[in-house]
């Protein structure tokens, strides 16, 4: 037995409440088991018991031996002064709190719910509930489902309240930023954030030309310090060397840019080169995203295109075999309304209390198909489908906090097993 399944047990009642005596053989009825307490203290908070004919209001302590109330010190700490309840697994001795009641909980536990815990943990699969999900009702999983996608969202509110910080509440930088960030997707996410940190938020706030905005963004990126043969990278080093030295910009260093593994038309040249279309095409982006509420409208605005010399290459000076316009494709389009727009959108709706516009935010990953990851695939591939990129987010969500630590007991469709019978099969 695990102090944590005990508490587990103990929060929802998963035992058989009649006939509870405690070890001195006094009649117990549990009348309200307490508020779980995360922080330091009592394991439930403000609970109500009655013993004999006695009603007591207080804390309710668990562990899985009595002579554990000695080994943590409790009997030293404050704090546990109004402890009405020992409740434990295993009654090994009489040396817990004096003058407290003490509940011996082995003999009253429902034996499915260590069997099913049991099961889950031994699993060595990702998904330990994966062979019995099937016993779990749709909405249980749904609603879990839609409560874990609050909680990825709220989690990115937290990474990147820095940044919101750093722009001291401008939610518009915080989008550029973040915007930035996903143009470099997952292997140069970091740089790019870095990239766009680099400038200064005056540099393009009274617009410019598309040429300007790209030498600020290819010369910051530490991509024109080379000697070049073509005319428009030249070009673009002339600008950059009079933005520089106007915007005291200092460069970052061209080695941090990635290209191994990636498909030419993800080089972060290319990527850069349509982030600067995106900048020139609309430098009040924030605005026009809190305005649209269809994926058809903000896709429209993430539009845009590589300048032509793209058409014709991958870098500098290197002329490509194939011929195409460098379109930001649908699929990155998707990748960045669904880690990016729509986040946004959810969370400035939040902290300004506007629960229309979070219903927004959520509307637009309802449109979206899931992305395909190896994360949504294991879902998938166990009948557990993700019918939209709200769900897809919300499985990686799951997999991540949950599943993959085997968080079970925290997780609702973990809890609607082990109230379950367990599955003969196991």
């Amino acid at each position: 037995m695990q102090e944590k399944l005990l508490q587990f047990i103990w929060q929802y009642s998963l035992y058989n409440p009649s006939q509870l005596q405690t070890t001195n053989g006094e009649p117990i009825t549990v009348v309200h088991p307490g508020r779980y307490n995360t922080n330091a203290g009592p394991d439930f908070l403000e609970a109500k018991v009655r013993v004999g004919d006695t009603l007591l209001a207080g804390h309710v302590e668990l562990h899985v031996n009595n002579s554990d109330w000695l080994k943590h010190g409790h009997q030293h700490d404050e704090a546990y002064r109004n402890v009405i309840l020992h409740v434990v697994y295993n009654h090994d001795s009489d040396t817990g709190p004096a003058h407290t009641p003490v509940l011996e909980l082995r003999n009253y536990i429902m034996p499915n719910v260590v069997q099913q815990y049991n099961a889950l943990m031994a699993q060595v699969q990702p998904i330990p509930c994966a062979s019995q999900l099937q016993q779990v009702k749709d909405i249980t999983k749904e609603s879990w489902l839609t409560r874990i996608l609050a909680e990825r969202w709220e989690e990115k509110q937290a990474l990147w309240q820095e940044l919101l910080d750093k722009s001291a509440g401008d939610w518009r930088n915080v989008l550029y930023w973040r915007m930035a960030s996903n143009f470099g997707f997952k292997l140069n996410a970091d740089v790019f954030l870095d990239l766009a940190l680099s400038i200064p938020h005056n540099v393009f706030a009274k617009g410019g030309t598309l040429l300007q905005v790209e030498a600020v963004l290819f010369g910051q990126a530490g991509m024109l310090d080379a000697d070049f043969t073509d005319e428009y990278p030249n070009t673009l080093k002339k600008e950059y060397q009079y933005l520089k030295q106007k915007y005291q910009l200092t460069p970052l260093p061209a080695h941090r840019w990635k290209y191994l593994r990636l498909r030419p038309a993800n080089f972060p040249t290319i990527r850069i080169a349509q982030f600067a279309a995106l900048v020139h095409k609309s430098f009040h982006l924030f605005s026009q995203i809190v305005e649209t509420n269809t994926v058809k409208e903000v896709t429209q605005l993430l539009d845009v295109t590589a300048s032509d010399y793209w058409d014709t290459h991958y870098k500098f000076d290197e002329p490509s075999d194939t011929q195409a316009p460098k379109h930001l494709g649908k699929s990155s389009i998707q990748n960045i309304i669904i880690n990016t727009i729509a986040p946004i959108r959810y969370l400035y709706a939040q902290a300004h209390g506007t629960d229309k516009q979070q219903e927004l935010a959520l509307q637009l990953l309802d449109e979206l198909p899931a992305e395909k990851n190896h994360i949504i695939e294991e879902y998938n591939t166990i009948g557990w489908k993700a019918i939209n990129a709200a769900q897809g987010q919300a499985f990686i969500q799951l997999y991540n906090n949950y599943c993959s630590k085997k968080r079970c007991l925290e997780c609702a469709v973990g809890l609607s097993l082990l109230k379950s019978p367990p599955n003969k099969a196991d």
